[in-house]
């Protein structure tokens, strides 16, 4: 592609951008705080979704299977929530991306591997005092690396929805012309 052509945005790109923009939700997610509580509260529920996929999985207990169901409606509300105060910054495709927002989601990627780094480290080094402990790690490892893997999928979203900046108060038309 040629430096000068503009990229071609699709009618699924427009669809994406015009739903990560509608403001029907903005009240949800309009201060820091709400942010922060949705933030958490998608965390709390990824755990227990995590936690209820592995009893389902790995200690077969059928009751698990109905709590991570029943897990599944808020968290996806609380995807939205994010997405939507994010204005679908990860969602998007960078095409469809002003370069104020593609700043932004290289700002959050960067910040995401360097938590994950962290992260890393520190189950690493949990895992490996456990395994000097006497702890038998061999029955960890799954379990350890599923949920490291969610998280790594997900502190990108997590970490994006607490750098949201607060919308600016939209302007009042009558003021203008005073």
């Amino acid at each position: 592609m040629k430096t000068d052509e503009q990229p071609t945005i699709t009618g699924y790109d427009r669809r994406m951008y015009a739903i990560m923009n509608r403001r029907e939700g903005a009240p949800l997610h309009a201060t820091a705080a709400r942010r922060r509580t949705v933030v958490v509260t998608h965390i709390a529920l990824t755990a227990v979704g995590i936690a209820c996929w592995l009893y389902s999985v790995l200690g077969d207990e059928r009751w698990a299977t109905f709590g991570m169901l029943g897990v599944l409606l808020p968290w996806c509300v609380a995807t939205g929530v994010i997405n939507g105060a994010t204005r679908g910054l990860l969602e998007l495709r960078v095409r469809v991306l002003d370069e104020r927002q593609r700043a932004e989601k290289n700002r959050v990627a960067a910040r995401a591997q360097y938590v994950m780094m962290w992260l890393l480290l520190a189950v690493t080094v949990g895992t490996g005092l456990a395994g000097f402990a006497g702890v038998e790690i061999e029955g960890l490892i799954f379990p350890v690396l599923f949920s490291v893997f969610v998280v790594h999928w997900l502190m990108p979203l997590w970490l994006a929805g607490l750098m949201a900046a607060d919308d600016l108060p939209e302007e009042d038309p009558a003021e203008e012309g005073v």
